[in-house]
């Protein structure tokens, strides 16, 4: 069982490969929905999960579908932009047509190559059977798409805040060395060393790629290919292919280098001191001033400053500065990676 994607006659200029924010956002909210996938990224979504605000977090669950166990194709963009931001002008590009048709793919459980817009009472209740919320989900959107479309606009924005933008800080810049890399394979090796560098699951057989997927299914990239490197997307292979629509196919980067062993324990000896773990359990729950903390804990400014210094100095904790205040708070994804028990115990 294997997807086709038929390149006969394509240039090689058509083939692209790029880095694409919204592609990763899409990764990384999956990896929140279903981290029984991702073993390795389960403290970081637990860490994740722990920081954001509740009411955020009720609105990822309500909208989980469009990434949970599919990922909705606006997602997974066949043009990638240097910013979130033109990337989301694109899916607000897209006519309702198109975006009712990727958005309804996840929520109805359509295949990309039958889905039928024509049929909305059909699609409803594919929605139906799926839960009440997607059902309300497949309504609206089948109804009225434009509130639809700036609520789930919105909700991808506030992720920046709550998440993404310190997760894609610390791996655009791999992200971009690795479609770098594979660009140079296709251009000096060809495109099969390219395709194997990238997966075991990537064959090129004559001009035909052939992606080893779940279902049989066949399309043609005669408007181009594109190849969007993903740090989160581990072990998936994703690919998205609609009728018209450029294909694109998302690989997982190679494994990150385990953080080294001098590091960690650093972090160990950090969180070892009484008063450091006390300090965490506050920073766990949000930012707070070296006033604040020596307060809450009746200890000195200078003694809290020399703790701070030393969760710091591990990578523990990051600062924010408002005007003559300066504020830390706990790192959760970097805290979250020593051990689901340790996170369980600072918010406790």
């Amino acid at each position: 069982m294997a997807l086709t994607i038929d390149i006969t006659g394509l240039p090689a200029e058509r083939l692209r490969f790029a880095a694409s924010p919204l592609a990763e956002l899409g990764a990384m909210l999956h990896v929140l929905a279903a981290p029984g996938h991702h073993p390795a990224l389960q403290p970081w979504a637990a860490g994740v999960l722990a920081g954001c605000k509740p009411s955020f977090t009720d609105r990822l669950l309500a909208a989980e579908f469009l990434w949970s166990s599919s990922r909705a194709d606006f997602l997974v963009p066949a043009h990638p932009r240097p910013t979130l931001t033109e990337e989301l002008d694109d899916v607000d590009a897209l006519s309702d047509e198109d975006y009712v048709a990727a958005a309804l793919i996840t929520t109805c459980g359509c295949s990309r190559l039958s889905f039928r817009r024509s049929e909305p009472e059909r699609l409803k209740d594919l929605a139906r059977a799926r839960g009440p919320v997607q059902a309300a989900f497949a309504e609206q959107l089948l109804d009225d798409p434009g509130p639809v479309r700036v609520r789930v606009r919105r909700l991808l924005e506030d992720c920046v805040e709550e998440f993404f933008g310190e997760a894609w800080r610390r791996i655009a810049f791999a992200l971009a060395v690795d479609a770098r890399r594979m660009a140079d394979l296709h251009e000096q090796q060809g495109l099969s060393a390219a395709l194997t560098a990238m997966s075991p699951a990537l064959t090129l057989s004559g001009t035909r790629i052939v992606v080893d997927k779940l279902q049989d299914n066949w399309t043609s990239a005669e408007d181009g290919l594109t190849f969007v490197p993903t740090a989160f997307g581990r072990p998936h292979l994703l690919a998205v292919h609609a009728r018209g629509r450029r294909p694109v196919v998302q690989y997982p980067t190679a494994a990150e280098e385990p953080v080294p062993l001098d590091v960690v324990q650093r972090r160990i000896d950090a969180l070892g001191h009484p008063v450091r773990l006390r300090l965490c359990r506050t920073l766990a729950r949000g930012p707070r001033t070296t006033g604040e903390l020596a307060e809450a804990w009746h200890l000195s400014t200078p003694e809290v400053s020399r703790h701070l210094a030393v969760l710091k100095k591990a990578g523990l904790t990051v600062t924010t500065r408002r005007g003559r205040y300066v504020s830390h708070q706990l790192d959760l994804s970097v805290t979250a990676a020593l051990g689901a028990d340790l996170i369980a115990v600072l918010l406790r």
